[in-house]
C-alpha cells in the first residue's frame, strides 16, 4: 500500500507547508491554503524511460567555457505570426504554455498549425474532446471531408499521464501537444485533475520529458475569471514560454502575445482574423483596421503604433458629451483608463479645455488593445475633435507620448512608423520634434510636422 502524507498548498503560487497557514509567506495572499494528500512515490520515474543523450541537458557540472554555444535550428511551424511571437520558431526541448479565454480559438490555432507541418511526427493529446470531434474540426479547417489526409498527426484522447507516456513511447513524436494541462492527472497523486498538486506534478514530468528527450511540448491552459492562467504560479515559472491568445468574441480579430519567452522578445505580437474555417493570419493589420471611410466625422484620430518590431496604423475613437448625471463618466476600451484620466487632466491644465463636466468615452477600433505610449497624441486629438465637433483632416496620422507638462516626448522606431503611414497613402504625419534629431527623415515623401508641445499639434490639426 502506498504511503501518503498530508500537506497544505497555496492555490495562488503553489507554496506548500506541513500545516495550515492563514497568510501565504510566498505570495502574501490570505486564506489560500488547501489540504492535499501527496504520495511518497517519486514522480520522476514516469518520464525517466524517455531520457536519451542530448546536448540540452548535461549529466555533470561543466565549465562555462567548455559548453558549446552552437544554436540548434528552430522548428518552423508554417505560421509567420506564431513564429514571430515565439522568436523565430519552436526551440527543440522547449515547453510552451498557451493560455486564453474559453472559445477564443486556442485549440483551433494549435490544430491548424500542426496540420500545416507535414515533415514532423506529431502527437496531439486531448483531454477535452473525442477523436471524432477533433476530426470534424480538422476537416473544417482544411476544407476537406473525404477522410483522406497525409498529415502525420496522431490523436490520443486520454487524461491519464502514465498512459500518455506509454503512447509517447510507441509514437516517438517530434512535437507533443497537450490540450489541456488542467485535464491531465497522474496516478502518483490522489487529488482530482485540475488541482494544484496535479497541475504542478504533471507539468514537472512533462518538463523533464521535454528537456531529456529534446522534444518540444506545447501545453494549452485555462485561465481564471481574473484573466490569469489557472493553476499554481509555478506553472508559469517552469515553462520556457508563456503566450496568451486574446480578443473579444464580438470581433473577428485575435491577438497572440508573448508574456514570457526565454528564447526571444516578449514585445512581439501576432494578429489573426477568425473565419468560418479557422484563423487567418493578418500580415498587414493596418489595411484591415483602416478600411472604413470616416470623412467628415469628428472624434476619430489615426495613430502610428508599434508592437515589438511591427508598425501598424490604428484608429482611435472618442466621444465627448455633457454628463447626464452629477459625476462624469470616463470609459476606455482597448486603452489604459488611468492613462486616459491623466491625458484629460493635461488637456484641462496645460491646454485649457474644460472637460470636468463632460462624459468621455475612448475606443480602439477593431477590438485591439494597444499598450504603446505613442497613442497619447491621437487620443488627445480624438477627444478634442469630438469636444468641438470638428473632424480631423483625412490623411493625417500622428504619434507621440504626452508628458504631464504638456510636452510631446519622443517615441521609438520613428522611421518605421513614418514608412508605414507613407505606404498606406497618408499625406501628413505629426511626430515629436526630438525625433527629428539623429534620423534621416528627408528620404520620406510624406509631409512630416514635428511638434514640441500638445498646443502645437492641436494648432496643426485644427488651425
Amino acid at each position: 500500500m502506498k504511503k501518503s502524507k498530508t500537506a497544505y498548498v497555496c492555490s495562488e503560487c503553489g507554496y506548500d507547508s506541513v500545516k495550515w497557514l492563514g497568510k501565504c509567506p510566498s505570495c502574501g495572499q490570505w486564506d489560500t491554503f488547501k489540504e492535499v494528500r501527496i504520495d511518497s512515490a517519486s514522480t520522476a520515474t514516469v518520464a525517466r524511460d524517455f531520457s536519451k543523450p542530448s546536448a540540452l541537458m548535461g549529466t555533470k557540472a561543466m565549465k562555462l567555457n567548455d559548453i558549446s554555444a552552437d544554436k540548434e535550428p528552430r522548428i518552423d511551424l508554417g505560421d509567420e505570426e506564431l513564429n514571430r511571437v515565439l522568436g523565430g520558431g519552436m526551440v527543440p526541448g522547449s515547453i510552451i504554455l498557451l493560455g486564453g479565454e474559453p472559445g477564443i480559438g486556442k485549440s483551433t490555432l494549435t490544430l491548424q498549425t500542426i496540420l500545416n507541418i507535414k515533415d514532423r511526427n506529431i502527437l496531439y493529446v486531448s483531454g477535452e474532446e473525442s477523436a471524432s470531434q477533433i476530426k470534424m474540426r480538422a476537416d473544417r479547417i482544411s476544407g476537406s471531408n473525404t477522410g483522406e489526409s497525409d498529415s502525420p498527426v496522431s490523436i490520443l484522447c486520454e487524461t491519464n499521464l502514465e498512459k500518455i507516456f506509454d503512447a509517447i513511447k510507441e509514437v516517438q513524436p517530434e512535437i507533443l501537444v497537450v490540450d489541456s494541462i488542467q485535464t491531465i492527472a497522474t496516478e502518483t497523486q490522489e487529488s482530482s485533475p485540475g488541482s494544484i498538486v496535479q497541475v504542478r506534478e504533471c507539468a514537472s514530468m512533462l518538463l523533464r520529458y521535454a528537456k531529456t528527450s529534446g522534444t518540444p511540448v506545447l501545453l494549452i491552459g485555462h485561465i481564471t475569471k481574473e484573466g490569469t492562467l489557472a493553476g499554481p504560479k509555478i506553472l508559469e515559472h517552469i515553462v520556457d514560454t508563456v503566450i496568451q491568445f486574446e480578443g473579444d468574441q464580438n470581433h473577428v480579430y485575435r491577438i497572440l502575445r508573448s508574456i514570457k519567452n526565454r528564447f526571444g522578445s516578449t514585445s512581439e505580437l501576432g494578429i489573426y482574423e477568425m473565419q468560418h474555417n479557422g484563423l487567418r493570419q493578418v500580415s498587414n493589420p493596418s489595411e484591415l483596421l483602416l478600411n472604413e471611410d470616416h470623412e467628415g466625422l469628428s472624434g476619430i484620430g489615426i495613430a502610428a503604433a508599434m508592437e515589438g518590431g511591427r508598425p501598424f496604423l490604428v484608429e482611435t475613437q472618442a466621444l465627448v458629451s455633457t454628463a447626464a448625471y452629477g459625476t462624469p463618466q470616463r470609459s476606455a476600451t482597448g486603452f489604459d483608463q488611468r492613462r486616459l484620466n491623466m491625458l484629460l487632466a493635461v488637456l484641462e491644465k496645460r491646454v485649457g479645455f474644460k472637460l470636468i463636466q463632460k462624459d468621455v468615452f475612448v475606443n480602439i477600433a477593431g477590438g485591439m488593445k494597444i499598450n504603446d505610449l505613442a497613442m497619447d497624441l491621437s487620443i488627445i486629438a480624438a477627444v478634442l475633435s469630438s469636444n468641438v465637433d470638428t473632424p480631423i483632416e483625412t490623411g493625417v496620422a500622428m504619434c507621440g507620448e504626452v508628458g504631464l507638462s504638456g510636452e510631446v516626448r519622443p517615441v521609438s522606431h520613428i522611421e518605421q512608423r513614418i514608412a508605414e503611414a507613407e505606404k498606406l497613402g497618408f499625406s501628413t504625419i505629426i511626430i515629436p520634434k526630438l525625433n527629428t534629431k539623429g534620423n534621416n527623415l528627408s528620404k520620406f515623401k510624406i509631409e512630416i510636422i514635428p511638434v514640441r508641445k500638445v498646443e502645437e499639434a492641436l494648432r496643426a490639426l485644427f488651425g
